[in-house]
């Protein structure tokens, strides 16, 4: 069976349906690379997966096949009405494809043929038609195969989601500041940050063009009379620039933006060896009354081994000076599947948190993503107790009053897994929430960010800022230009009805 560093050809005939079969191949080979084949004779005598569409007399019909190592081959067939849709159509052979590697593989993916990134949309669509839950559950489970645990873990964040959504101003728009930076990069990171080390010579033109680019956006929001409904400074880690970079932004921020009427402003405090009271001070005095403390694990071999300059105790520490400075919502998160992390570790990890009975814990499932430093490391198959762990979390926090209010779910995820936000009741976070339904504008700033236009007809368009630090800082006048759309924008959400 072919490793990591080799590709697995795809071949397909009579369809362009790439993107959705790579997608279920990925279901059961999380770090595989796959090549694209138009023949089995180009793909090679080896392995191969292959898709086909071709017409038979009055019908449609679905071959999908595969061969794992010398021996191991199955193919499938289906029929279909010639007059099926495009969309019908690459969905059965998905469909084809996943119960091939199924019976080979042994893997049953708990997710099943829902692979898209925000499964909760599919559940509050439904929810809003007016379907009952026992309807829901036929139409998903049988279109997509999905395992009854994930159906009322999905089911459960659309309940908590929907009262939230139902009261959403899509004549508001949120606001996202980037600063992209770490004090050091973790091995499972492949996020666009930047160790201080060799950002250090960039911070005072980074925090400078931000502060910019804040005003230039805040213009267009006070021009074209636009509320401003949550801000959330994310990264990197915010706090591993100083006290002083910190204020300058979020005074920037405070000078540009009406603060008086928001529902949330949240700063990711992150990684706890890089806060520090001062900063703690900084964040609560200029606003921001949401903070995220992100052990990730309180297990300091784990935290050796992904990279991390602190321990358990700092982390809980952090929490503690958080507390003290007045912080009364105060998000965690945790990793399932980390390296070297058992399932009794995890466990320890998140009873513990609980203790110190945050408002809210969010609980990731490790990704292995193509530029980071653990994928190299692992074969195709990875062998992970993450499952066990996400398991005991469910029911660990929803037992104990912590309600799933939010999910995304991502590529190369440990055993097809999802990440939850957990919450008390009133602590959800608007910001979180509005970001994975995609029904209100978010106005990106800084290196990496992203806009994303909402327009009232519900047609969504991305302006995305450049990905690295100093070419955001190089290219400036040249990413402004791209203000001209946004401003367009905000003035035609200024024409939705208010509720």
């Amino acid at each position: 069976m072919m490793n990591n560093e080799t590709k697995m050809p795809i071949v397909l005939i009579g369809n362009s349906f790439k993107y959705e079969i790579e997608a279920v191949c990925k279901l059961f080979f999380h770090t595989a690379r796959f090549l694209f084949a138009e023949s089995v004779e180009d793909a090679g005598k080896g392995e191969h997966i292959l898709a086909e569409v071709k017409t038979a007399g009055e019908c449609i019909e679905l071959t999908a096949e595969v061969r794992l190592g010398d021996s191991q081959t199955l193919k499938k067939t289906k029929l279909m009405p010639s007059e099926s849709s495009k969309n019908d159509t690459e969905h059965e052979l998905c469909r084809l494809l996943f119960n091939i590697l199924s019976e080979l593989t042994g893997i049953v993916p708990p997710w099943g043929l829902m692979t898209g990134i925000r499964p909760v949309k599919k559940f509050t669509e439904l929810i809003s038609e007016g379907k009952s839950r026992d309807e829901i559950k036929e139409i998903l489970t049988a279109k997509y195969q999905l395992l009854p645990e994930k159906f009322d873990l999905a089911y459960a964040a659309a309940l908590n989601q929907l009262p939230i959504l139902e009261k959403i101003d899509r004549r508001a728009v949120s606001l996202y500041v980037s600063i992209p930076f770490c004090p050091t990069r973790c091995s499972y990171c492949s996020f666009v940050s930047h160790s201080m080390d060799s950002a250090v010579k960039l911070m005072p033109d980074y925090i400078k063009a931000l502060c910019r680019e804040l005003e230039i956006v805040g213009r267009i929001v006070k021009e074209t009379d636009t509320k401003i409904d949550t801000i959330y400074f994310g990264g990197g880690t915010p706090t591993s620039i100083s006290a002083d970079d910190l204020r300058c932004i979020m005074e920037t921020v405070a000078a540009n933006f009406d603060l008086d009427n928001i529902r949330e402003y949240s700063v990711e405090a992150g990684r706890p060896d890089t806060i520090t009271e001062e900063k703690l001070r900084v964040i609560k005095e200029l606003g921001a009354g949401r903070i995220s403390v992100n052990p990730q694990t309180l297990n300091d071999d784990v935290l050796r081994v992904i990279g991390r300059q602190h321990t358990g105790t700092d982390a809980l520490k952090a929490f503690e000076l958080a507390r003290k400075i007045g912080f009364t919502n105060i998000n965690t998160d945790l990793i399932a599947g980390l390296p070297t992390e058992t399932a009794e570790s995890f466990r320890h990890t998140l009873d513990t948190i609980m203790e110190l009975s945050p408002e809210s814990i969010t609980v990731h499932t490790l990704t292995i993503k193509r530029s980071a430093e653990l994928f190299s490391e692992n074969s195709r198959d990875m062998k992970n107790p993450a499952a066990e762990m996400v398991d005991y979390s469910i029911s660990r926090l929803m037992s104990s009053g912590y309600l799933p209010y939010y999910m995304y779910r991502q590529k190369n995820t440990v055993d097809n897994l999802e990440n939850v936000g957990y919450a008390k009741k009133g602590y959800e976070s608007y910001y979180n929430i509005f970001i994975m339904d995609e029904t209100q504008t978010i106005l990106g700033t800084g290196c990496a960010a992203s806009t994303k236009l909402v327009y009232p007809d519900g047609k969504i368009n991305r302006i995305h800022n450049y990905k690295y630090p100093y070419e955001y800082i190089r290219r400036f006048d040249e990413l402004m230009d791209k203000k001209q759309e946004v401003e367009e924008c905000l003035k035609k959400i200024r024409s939705i009805p208010q509720k």
